[in-house]
């Protein structure tokens, strides 16, 4: 028997919207640092709103490089507190959401005498710092298991390889899934709702919220009895202006893109990892849904964009890149898909012209008004910067004693079920497996492909729909089957038909179905190569 969608309807959630109450938390964004604090109020028992103005994961949390990792690149600066942190979280996420985040083996290709003993020591560090929690073992690998392993890369001076392991994951999937956990413990979260304006007490206090239904232009006013939440990553200055106009800025962002390549490129189990790049970064290429992820840059920028765009010099420097390691280096028309994002890196007190020197570690700050705001961190670390900012609420009176859930509580869709070997890219669902299938078995016609060259099927729109709490053709093919980010020109063939189903299952009509088209349209050529 299928779950009831009732819980996951919008009109659900938004009646809660309705009834006059006081939250004792609002939580503004709904990307990993939102979901995270949303999370963990909820798991102490506190009355949970959290509002995002487009979809989750819409922004950063959908665009990373596919890791859950303690971050080799903050070892080697001497971090050791943060990366002993992010792997500590990276064996609780991958504990918690198996379905979604796997034990993922990194080869590293030595091509000198003395990187082989240099990577391997630093990296038993790494797995040390792990503990309890590591992953696997680093160890050293001669040159015929290199290149068995990696079939692809360049032979010539290749004296061995490291081998070592981190953790690898569907970003938005686990965002819709976190989401989804929340409205199962009780809270009210709801993407499509932007926040315009903060409400406050006759003694300038923050105590509420102002926010517009983005489908119906509704507009909503909503008290908070105790704490209000600023964590909409690179947007958290916008906020902060509502809050109080002139403040200076707290977020220096920085843009990282990836391409997708074909599976030919990589075409074994192991990911790719370059420890140098000019840019004094490290380059990764990770197998990921059948395809290749290759990235990422760091290039300062001096504004905020919704919708950023790879710059023709970061595709050029990852292809470049990739191409040294790659016996066949990859060209531009080999791209499938390529994305953008900004790491909302809070910005160093004295400034500094290197991004990749800010600190990745998380800050929270609370105006004068009351108004908490959390700056930096990372998809690894979600669920500790949740914990944190619910345990400053506390300390700051805003919130009564409780203790956080969240280091032991599964998420959405943990449980697992058997994939059907027809279908491994429905692994993703984890328990909701069977409850897809028997959509599937009683609608025979939604087992059909969007696209005769594609794995995904007619039912997991509805499904998205239905349970995912998915509005639009975008956030279905870029946050739910992820098509966007492995084939953007596949996803521009399929969006008419994703848009009549949608429209099916949402009762709108033909002129919805091609604004829908038009505006996925323009967001997709962001992704085109």
């Amino acid at each position: 028997m299928l779950p009831p969608t009732l819980p996951f309807q919008r009109e659900t959630l938004l009646r809660q919207l309705d009834s006059p109450q006081l939250w004792d938390l609002i939580v503004i964004g709904g990307g990993a640092t939102g979901l995270g604090v949303a999370l963990d109020g909820l798991s102490r028992g506190y009355k949970t709103l959290l509002l995002e103005r487009h979809d989750f994961a819409k922004g950063t949390s959908s665009r990373s490089t596919k890791l859950v990792h303690g971050g080799v690149r903050y070892l080697a600066q001497g971090d050791v507190a943060l990366v002993r942190e992010a792997l500590h979280e990276r064996g609780l996420l991958l504990r918690n959401a198996p379905h979604l985040c796997q034990n993922q083996s990194f080869i590293i290709p030595n091509y000198d005498w003395w990187s082989g003993p240099y990577y391997t020591l630093g990296l038993k560090l790494y797995d040390l710092l792990s503990g309890k929690l590591s992953l696997g073992a680093a160890r050293h690998i001669g040159k015929s298991e290199t290149l068995h392993r990696l079939s692809t890369i360049k032979p010539e001076g290749l004296r061995g390889g490291v081998v070592y392991h981190d953790g690898q994951f569907d970003d938005a999937r686990l965002a819709v899934n976190l989401a989804q956990t929340g409205i199962e413990l009780g809270g009210t979260l709801l993407n499509h709702m932007a926040v315009t304006g903060l409400l406050k007490t006759g003694k300038g206090q923050v105590a509420g919220v102002q926010a517009v239904d983005q489908e119906t232009g509704h507009t909503y006013e909503l008290l908070c009895g105790k704490a209000v939440v600023n964590a909409t990553g690179v947007f958290v200055d916008a906020i902060r202006q509502l809050d109080a106009p002139g403040t200076a800025p707290l977020v220096r962002p920085s843009q990282g893109i990836h391409v997708v390549l074909d599976k030919s490129f990589l075409p074994g189990t192991d990911a790719l990892m370059i420890p140098k790049t000019d840019d004094g970064r490290v380059l990764f290429a990770v197998p990921w849904h059948g395809r290749v992820v290759v990235g990422t840059t760091d290039t300062p920028l001096s504004e905020t964009l919704e919708e950023p765009r790879a710059l023709e010099a970061e595709i050029d420097f990852v292809l470049r890149t990739a191409g040294r390691y790659l016996a066949r280096p990859p060209r531009r028309e080999d791209v499938l898909s390529l994305f953008a994002g900004l790491r909302p890196l809070a910005a160093p007190q004295h400034g500094s012209a290197q991004t990749k020197e800010i600190s990745r570690s998380h800050k929270i700050l609370v105006s004068d008004t009351g108004l908490l705001t959390i700056t930096g961190g990372k998809w690894t670390t979600y669920r500790r910067m949740g914990q944190d900012v619910v345990d400053r609420l506390i300390a700051l009176g805003k919130l009564p004693a409780a203790p956080s859930r969240t280091a032991t509580l599964p998420i959405h869709g943990a449980g697992g079920a058997p994939t059907p070997p027809d279908r491994p890219h429905l692994a993703l669902y984890g328990s909701d497996q069977p409850a897809l299938r028997q959509l599937l078995q009683e609608h025979p016609e939604l087992s059909e492909p969007l696209d005769p060259a594609l794995e995904f099927t007619k039912a997991e729109v509805v499904w998205a729909v239905r349970y995912e709490l998915a509005r639009t053709v975008e956030d279905v093919l870029a946050r739910r089957v992820r098509l966007l980010f492995l084939d953007a020109r596949a996803a521009l063939r399929v969006a008419p038909t994703v848009a009549a189903l949608l429209a099916q299952e949402l009762g709108f009509g033909a002129d919805w179905q091609q604004r829908q088209i038009a505006e996925f349209e323009q967001v997709a050529r962001h992704y085109l190569p």
